[in-house]
């Protein structure tokens, strides 16, 4: 900020001062100061009565760095239109002057022609406050009023969250992701900003340090979810988190042939699952990498081909559900286990007859190990999709070479 001072007294220069003018603005109007006594420009004036012709004209203020910090002057609209009021040459708006208003401005800053203006309503008789003046995160100026405010901003990769965005609304439109939020101690008891997760994965906001978030260090939001974010000023905490608390299961039927497949978030959303097709290859199914539980069902033709189910993620655990079954497995949001453990409340369990390269009863790392049913009464152990042992009603046939530790015995050899 610069003043300009008289080299014999000390004190602030101004450009000569012209204490009132009457001005009846016609067209938008460039104002000059009052330098050399020029009186034939149109000159800034201390106080100004201004009568607009017509609405949507405007006032453009001298170059600020004529002058010194605290120039200033008082506005007043004594017609019926509003006007507006700019700084040098109209590239900003200082105060819009509705019909009957009186409006102060003053320079606070002066490094180029625009500088920077500060403004007073004193309005029509009594002095008030400019709500443009007063509007600050998470409010609105609405003509002398302040209102609330979230403006909505997307996000759809990683983010770190800053004290500007209080009363903020943001909306997740991306994959599986990550955002971060401040250091609480930084924000205060009172920061608050509004979160939606609208995209295909989890998102997991973490705090700073060991800061806490609903007691966690990270709160994972599925597609869907939805909160408030308030900080404590030393942690952050969650109002009206999640989702509808009615629940429902819907259903997916799905054609497949063979490939790779994608669910949408749509299709990833129902728990039951049905497969149906004739298989001409092998398939693989995308999932979202969101927790669930599923409930899948492979109704396909499959010709000797496997229906695989996975997040996609490299070194994540998939799961193969043969031809003919069915299986209730869990995702974690990167691998898919097993829901069952143990057979809890049933008599017997059925399992399809498989096959020595995908027997039914196999190992998540090793799919062609297991067990399976070659035919009509037989049992058949499965080794890397070779069948070694094959049990059946005459007896055992192993394919290769044994080992006995104890000897045989019985019969004859």
């Amino acid at each position: 900020m610069t003043s300009y001072n008289s080299p014999f007294t000390g004190t602030v220069i101004q450009p000569t001062d012209v204490s009132y003018r009457s001005i009846t603005l016609s067209a938008n109007t460039q104002l000059q100061w009052p330098i050399n006594g020029n009186a034939t420009d149109d000159y800034s004036a201390r106080i100004m009565n201004v009568t607009a012709t017509t609405g949507g004209l405007s006032l453009y203020m001298p170059p600020a760095n004529q002058t010194s910090v605290g120039n200033d002057a008082l506005i007043r609209n004594v017609g019926a239109n509003s006007f507006t009021v700019k700084d040098y040459a109209g590239t900003n708006t200082i105060i819009t002057v509705a019909a009957g208003e009186a409006k102060y401005i003053y320079i606070t800053a002066n490094p180029t022609t625009t500088g920077t203006w500060g403004n007073i309503a004193f309005g029509t008789g009594t002095s008030s406050a400019d709500a443009a003046t007063l509007a600050g995160y998470g409010l609105l100026a609405t003509g002398t009023t302040l209102n609330q405010s979230h403006p909505v901003s997307s996000l759809i990769t990683g983010y770190t969250f800053a004290d500007s965005d209080r009363a903020s609304t943001y909306v997740w439109t991306g994959g599986a992701g990550t955002a971060t939020l401040p250091n609480a101690s930084s924000l205060g008891n009172n920061w608050f900003l509004l979160f939606k997760n609208n995209g295909s994965g989890t998102v997991a906001v973490s705090t700073t340090s060991s800061e806490l978030f609903d007691g966690l260090t990270a709160k994972a939001f599925a597609p869907g979810e939805s909160s408030f974010i308030v900080c404590t000023g030393t942690q952050f905490v969650t109002v009206g988190y999640g989702q509808s608390s009615e629940f429902a299961f819907n259903v997916l039927t799905k054609p497949v042939t063979g490939g790779s497949y994608t669910l949408t978030a749509s299709e990833a959303s129902n728990t039951i699952q049905f497969y149906t097709g004739t298989l001409t290859s092998n398939v693989t199914v995308n999932y979202p990498p969101v927790v669930n539980l599923y409930v899948i069902s492979n109704q396909t033709s499959a010709g000797g081909f496997t229906l695989t189910v996975t997040t996609g993620i490299v070194g994540a655990a998939n799961a193969v559900i043969p031809a003919g079954g069915q299986a209730t497995v869990i995702c974690d949001g990167t691998n898919f286990y097993n829901a069952n453990t143990t057979q809890a409340g049933a008599t017997s369990i059925s399992l399809s007859n498989g096959t020595a390269g995908a027997p039914s009863l196999n190992f998540a790392s090793e799919t062609n190990t297991g067990v399976y049913r070659p035919g009509a009464g037989r049992f058949g152990i499965s080794v890397l999709g070779s069948l070694i042992a094959d049990v059946n009603a005459s007896g055992l046939s192993i394919t290769g070479t044994g080992t006995f530790s104890g000897g045989v015995s019985g019969g004859s050899f």
